[in-house]
């Protein structure tokens, strides 16, 4: 036996190609001999969808700003409670005192101070016409910086609501 027996040869099996294979086209065209008024060339309606409306001005008066459905109060207010929750937590965390023992150990100056300079810093862009939705971008868009500080300010009541019923249980 030699080394041709170790290799075995299968047929190879070649593929012809169909001649009545065609391919037709959707749209009819008048070929020669037909009329063209008996049958005519369809086109697909192809409509162009209508440009988006224009975004809407945004509005830099006080008045419109400041509302209650403006864009400022609730971004202001869950800025503000994100700052409170987690400085309240971790002032906490690393002293033990609770929300109203740093209230009353100084706090009200710095809570004044802040939120002097997070709403200046919030109203000053809203006053230019630049509009919250415009700067998100990404992870942090502007939905979901309402949400974290709906969560704070949430999350701020309850630690101070725990807190209380914590104290008044103890006395």
């Amino acid at each position: 036996m030699a080394a041709s027996s170790i290799f075995m040869v299968a047929p190879i099996t070649v593929f012809k190609r169909n001649p009545t294979f065609s391919i037709r086209c959707m749209a009819k065209t008048p070929q020669s001999g037909e009329t063209g008024s008996s049958k005519q060339a369809t086109t697909p309606n192809m409509t162009i969808p209508p440009p988006p409306p224009p975004a809407p001005k945004v509005s830099s008066k006080f008045s419109d700003v400041l509302a209650f459905s403006g864009p400022a109060p609730e971004r202001i207010n869950g800025r503000l409670a994100m700052i409170g929750f987690v400085s309240a937590m971790a002032v906490e965390v690393s002293s033990g005192q609770d929300v109203f023992a740093q209230i009353g150990n100084g706090g009200v100056a710095v809570f004044v101070g802040t939120s002097v300079v997070l709403t200046l810093a919030s109203l000053v862009p809203l006053f230019k016409g630049v509009s919250v939705q415009s700067k998100s971008s990404g992870l942090m868009t502007s939905d979901a910086e309402l949400w974290n500080g709906r969560v704070a300010m949430l999350g701020l009541v309850a630690l101070a609501f725990t807190e209380y019923v914590k104290g008044s249980a103890l006395v």
